[in-house]
């Protein structure tokens, strides 16, 4: 009995599979396979800025550089006017001697904070000439 149960099941999952789609129905899009690959959406919020720029100075108080300055780029993106995250982040592309990253950082630094005690600073710095890299 269950053997005909199943070959009946068997010939009409082969009948259902072999039947052509009505072209009324809209393709189906597969879902997404994996969810972090999605790109981030980023909205004014200074509460997580704030956050990650927390988590920025303890990693680099740590001296992981790489994670602070992800931090810090991140503080940034949820609040773009947050001139702490700037400075902190262009303070650890300095430190990973990344020259060009780290004037950008300066400049967005000087943009959202012209009359910040550490702008004379800060333009000092940007008016000194980028070293060359070496040659290897």
């Amino acid at each position: 009995m269950t053997r005909a149960v199943i070959l009946l099941w068997t010939l009409s999952l082969a009948a259902l599979a072999q039947q052509p789609q009505s072209p009324t129905q809209a393709p189906v899009e597969p879902p997404e396979e994996d969810a972090s690959l999605k790109e981030k959406e980023y909205a004014l919020n200074p509460v997580q800025a704030e956050q990650e720029l927390k988590v920025g100075n303890f990693y680099a108080k740590k001296g992981s550089l790489r994670a602070a300055a992800l931090r810090f780029a991140e503080a940034v993106k949820w609040n773009p006017a947050f001139a702490d995250a700037h400075y902190r982040l262009a303070e650890m592309y300095e430190k990973m001697s990344n020259a060009e990253k780290a004037r950008e950082a300066w400049t967005q630094f000087l943009e959202t904070a012209p009359d910040d005690k550490r702008a004379a600073a800060v333009k000092r710095k940007l008016s000194k000439p980028v070293a060359a890299a070496r040659p290897k």
